[in-house]
């Protein structure tokens, strides 16, 4: 059997990877004495992808908002039903989503693996569009943007995104807006499944206590695997994207009892990012310098909270991918400004008194802790998995990465990112009931 191991010595972990003759990459990640098993088929197609062409063609294809979300609907949808009637007699769980970058399509089940997994090979690979049932989901997704709009959280993340970039398509709905759906034809359907759902664009990742060659040679069974396939070249267009941010105040009115807020600034993506191992590095470095400013046992997140400014919703993250990324400071609080002001102050000092090396030692032994706990969720890794592989990383590196974080690398991340020139703050505040009352 033709299959590469790739492993990952610091998480004791092996995934095993064959390319298909049609293009397909296939992983196998083993895990010995597990019930569950998992397979995960995703596409390298999100919501930002809204203008392409593929490589030798002239015509450059724009397509409507949110049409990745409308897709992944659509492909449950079969000439006699509905595919998940397929697996809940089989005992398994099939679901998708869609975030800006790629659609996923995944189950977890814990016996009928293979005849599950053709399953999901099958309905993913055999759209069923027609006018007819085109429209009728228009109706479905029209209703789902409208209870997203009257989601707090939804809203204020949005808002936040709106508010970050000028230009590029992470400011618009993943779900697109009732006017974009209402525009989504049949044939736009089709256009972006015959450019994006060709098995080169894709990955399958399997995990469970299974045999790799069997694994491999059923797949290739499913797929009919013979005959070499063209790969797929595609040319995506993204906007120019200004360094600085749109606005850096938003907020909303919606029914909330405790005003929401989304604090964070924006990256400004390097000049050559040839080198994506450098995106994964300071992806680790923002990760570790968040946490030593934000976490809950710091002397700032215990001032917030005694104040009774923030609770327990309050977290930080950070996105980074190669063509945009942001940190997250995230939360409720009865005075969002109070807590923007603070934050500001205690980045400023830090700035000037330096960051604590043993705060910086004790978070990375905690986040290396954590990332090899997350090898326990075979859910975790294949989302993750799949989510580095479409940026050109492997994530078992992830970990290596990690643990090569230097303090001064962190000394230096914590004044090249916060710049206020670059802060945003997002906020839901509650809506006046009494001015809402009919006359």
């Amino acid at each position: 059997m033709d299959y590469t191991e790739i492993r990952g010595e610091a998480v004791n972990e092996s995934i095993y990877n064959k390319r298909l003759n049609n293009g397909l990459e296939v992983f196998f990640m083993p895990k010995k004495g597990y019930s569950k098993q998992y397979a995960i088929f995703a596409t390298k197609f999100g919501s930002n992808d809204l203008k392409f062409k593929k490589l030798h063609d002239k015509e450059v294809i724009e397509v409507p908002e949110g049409i990745a979300h409308f897709l992944e609907h659509k492909l449950f949808e079969e000439p006699n039903g509905n595919a998940f009637d397929r697996f809940a007699p089989l005992g398994a769980n099939v679901n998708a989503y869609t975030n800006f970058n790629i659609t996923a399509y995944y189950f977890t089940s814990t016996d009928n693996f293979y005849e599950n997994l053709k399953n999901l090979i099958e309905f993913v690979q055999q759209p069923y569009f027609t006018d007819e049932n085109v429209e009728k989901e228009k109706g479905i997704i029209t209703q789902e943007i409208k209870m997203y709009q009257d989601n707090p959280q939804w809203r204020v993340i949005f808002n936040f995104l709106k508010a970050m970039y000028h230009q590029h398509p992470v400011r618009k709905d993943i779900a697109g807006t009732v006017e974009s759906i209402g525009k989504t034809t049949k044939e736009d359907l089709y256009k972006c499944f015959n450019t994006f759902y060709h098995p080169s664009n894709m990955i399958l990742l399997v995990s469970g206590d299974l045999k790799k060659e069997e694994v491999f040679s059923r797949v290739e069974e499913f797929f009919d695997d013979e005959k070499p396939m063209e790969p797929a070249k595609l040319v995506r267009y993204y906007p120019d994207e200004p360094s600085h941010v749109k606005n850096q105040y938003i907020e909303d009115n919606l029914y909330v009892s405790t005003p929401m807020f989304y604090l964070g600034y924006k990256r400004i993506p390097k000049a050559a990012e040839e080198n994506q191992i450098s995106l994964l590095k300071e992806e680790a470095m923002l990760k570790i310098l968040l946490d030593m400013i934000f976490h809950k046992a710091t002397d700032l997140y215990q001032g917030l909270y005694n104040e009774g400014l923030i609770d327990q919703s309050f977290y930080a993250d950070y996105v980074c991918e190669p063509d945009y990324g942001h940190s997250i400071i995230s939360g409720e609080s009865k005075d969002p400004q109070r807590v923007k002001e603070t934050i500001n102050k205690w980045i400023l000092s830090l700035k000037k008194n330096g960051l604590k090396e043993e705060d910086f030692i004790r978070v990375k032994r905690k986040q290396i802790g954590e990332n090899i706990s997350h090898y326990n969720s075979i859910e975790y890794v294949g989302n993750t998995f799949a989510s580095y592989h479409f940026k050109n990383l492997n994530f078992l590196d992830y970990i290596n990465i990690l643990k090569a974080v230097r303090f001064e690398e962190v000394q230096q991340q914590l004044k090249n990112h916060f710049n206020e020139e670059r802060q945003v703050l997002s906020i839901i505040k509650p809506l006046d009931r009494s001015s809402n009352i009919d006359n």
